[in-house]
């Protein structure tokens, strides 16, 4: 399956999955609950750079998934 984003003004909230990007809403619910995951722990970490935090969390998943 491939990963498809929201889009502005396209999403829907009918049925089981979103009109708008195709996924489900539970995905969508899952994935809003990692980013605000993510957003908080950096949040809690006080940390000043949240770019680069941000930076070397994708470029680690990336590496694990490829190594998976």
């Amino acid at each position: 399956m491939k990963f498809s984003p929201c889009r502005p003004g396209q999403c829907t909230e009918d049925g089981t999955h979103c009109n708008g990007c195709g996924r489900s809403h539970q995905e969508i619910a899952d994935t809003k609950k990692l980013i605000g995951g993510i957003v908080s722990y950096a949040q809690q970490q006080d940390y000043d750079n949240f770019e680069e935090f941000v930076d070397f969390v994708s470029k680690k998943s990336l590496k694990k998934l490829n190594e998976a």
